[in-house]
């Protein structure tokens, strides 16, 4: 089920959490899986964890918010018959915490970066009628989230992005959907639990969002994305798949 056996994939930011999660699972799905990460050491040791499972996959050295950057990988890639856009960054602050360049820099990557990309490879999978696009967006992008202004006002924008492609590209045999995660326990997160007066107890606050009583995990993040990126999905387009452990209900 969900076979991806010669499929070509481009898993951006894919060198930890989410992003390496839903590698190796593409990979062990039969996919061929582009690791691309900012960060050298990181993607190299997602290659080799899928190359050390009997996967096949390549690493590139990506950085979503330079155009050339993009174009050469694009290039070194060639056309992609999935293109997960989940790089992204973060930032902590209302407006009044959030000054311009911290406004430009989460747009460069978390918006810029899934227009520069996508505008890389959707063209290639016009032409062959086919390809599946899936954006990591966020629950912020679907509700509110207390002191993260800049962080969803970008990820609203990336559901807004997913919706204008699937309404302007599904007949081109290109469908684009996005996943809205909640409170996933990522290297990120772990890292930002480490700067609390009491992580433990901050942990615990941060599960206790969501009705499952705990954070997910990265591999239901790329559950949810091969199911997304699977020809199983072939009616689902323009699509929010919300993960978020029931965080939303009660917003």
């Amino acid at each position: 089920m969900f076979d991806l056996t010669g499929k070509v994939a481009l898993v951006t930011g894919a060198g930890s959490g989410i992003g390496r999660a839903i590698a190796e699972r593409f990979a062990k799905a039969g996919a061929k899986v582009h690791v691309g990460d900012l960060n050298e050491a990181a993607g190299r040791e997602t290659v080799e964890l899928i190359t050390g499972a009997g996967g096949t996959a390549e690493f590139q050295q990506l950085d979503v918010a330079d155009e050339t950057s993009v174009a050469r990988v694009a290039a070194a890639t060639g056309p992609l018959n999935i293109l997960v856009n989940n790089a992204g960054i973060g930032h902590v602050g209302t407006i009044l915490q959030t000054n311009a360049e911290d406004m430009d820099r989460l747009y460069r990557v978390n918006v810029r970066g899934v227009f520069s990309v996508t505008k890389a490879y959707i063209g290639a999978m016009i032409e062959r009628r086919a390809g599946s696009i899936i954006n990591i967006a966020s629950i912020g992008g679907i509700v509110g989230v207390r002191d993260r202004f800049a962080y969803v006002t970008t990820k609203f924008a990336v559901v807004g992005i997913t919706k204008q492609l699937a309404l302007d590209h599904s007949a081109d045999g290109v469908r684009c959907n996005c996943i809205c995660p909640g409170r996933v326990e990522t290297p990120f997160v772990q890292a930002r639990l480490k700067e609390y007066p009491d992580p433990e107890k901050a942990y615990r606050d941060m599960s206790a969002t969501q009705l499952i009583g705990r954070m997910g995990k990265p591999e239901e993040i790329a559950a949810a994305a091969h199911y997304l990126a699977s020809d199983e999905a072939a009616l689902v387009t323009g699509s929010s798949l919300v993960a978020d452990g029931g965080w939303s209900v009660g917003k």
